[in-house]
């Protein structure tokens, strides 16, 4: 598709064994500086109420080149999806495309929701050819982190609404099952150890390293900036929050002046309002002419 301003192209890429569909959208007179749009969890290229197309629609309507693709085992790509830890192969094959439907690309910016900003932190330091991150609400979950997350969040919240006791009192919640729900989080909050410190040493091989100290790793060896979006509605993000809080390593990487973070206190972990998206996108455009 062509519009005034942008181009639109569908193509394939190879990765393996496998070929992978991706979209550019492509200004007339592209930046160099080109946008790489990951999908994370069960979301195809297209994204939960198309956010994915509508980014990548508004990022080159600013001048900017972005790309978005399915990864193996998504859309309508080949090969089973094997997680959001297996990327790699698939992050560097959509760069090399990218660059190649876009020759005059010298630098390109890494975006990922969810798990996709998880794979980014695991991939962005093997690259050269990545200049920055943009991290929303990334995932760290751990049954422990899950239980903690919940009893702060969730439950503690729930029993200070009025609207709970309301319910309560006319007989429209199950206080058995929601005690049964609330022993279980318990007996996973404490009954396992504390999550590691991103600090401490590993004993073993990089990847069997718990999920947040992989992550602060990652972070870590990249040394470009990044920006990180915050839902303030998001279990996800608090999760995340309450778990780097509990680190030395994530604090201290945080503080970094290359670690720019932006929160957006009404919105829901997929951005899923235009107002929303909207306020994400022209973040993610300042940030990148900002350096």
């Amino acid at each position: 598709m062509t519009g005034a301003a942008v181009q639109e192209r569908a193509f394939t890429f190879p990765c393996a064994e496998a070929s992978l569909v991706g979209i550019v959208h492509q200004p007339l007179t592209p930046a160099r500086r080109g946008v790489l749009i990951l999908v994370g969890g069960p979301q195809y290229r297209v994204g939960s109420h198309r956010q994915f197309l509508l980014l990548a629609r508004s990022l080159a309507d600013q001048g900017i080149p972005a790309m978005r693709f399915d990864h193996r085992g998504i859309g309508d790509s080949d090969e089973p999806y094997l997680g959001f830890e297996t990327l790699d192969a698939d992050i560097a094959a959509a760069i090399d495309a990218f660059i190649a439907q876009c020759p005059q690309l010298e630098e390109v910016v890494l975006w990922g929701l969810c798990d996709a900003a998880s794979a980014i932190l695991f991939y962005a330091h093997r690259d050269p050819r990545v200049a920055g991150l943009v991290l929303l609400n990334p995932w760290v979950r751990t049954p422990e982190s899950e239980a903690r997350t919940y009893l702060r969040h969730y439950y503690l919240r729930r029993l200070m609404a009025r609207d709970f006791w309301r319910s309560l009192l006319a007989g429209r919640v199950r206080p058995m099952a929601s005690a049964a729900s609330l022993l279980d989080l318990l007996a996973r909050r404490f009954g396992r150890k504390r999550i590691s410190d991103p600090a401490g040493s590993a004993s073993g091989p990089l990847d069997r390293r718990p999920l947040l100290e992989r992550m602060a790793n990652g972070l870590a060896r990249y040394r470009g900036p990044a920006l990180l979006i915050m839902s303030g509605q998001d279990l996800t993000a608090r999760e995340f929050e309450d778990s780097a809080r509990q680190s030395t390593s994530w604090c201290r990487l945080m503080a970094e002046d290359r670690v720019r973070r932006q929160d957006l206190e009404s919105a829901d972990h997929t951005f899923s309002r235009r107002i929303w998206r909207d306020r994400v996108s022209a973040w993610t455009v300042d940030w990148l002419r900002s350096w």
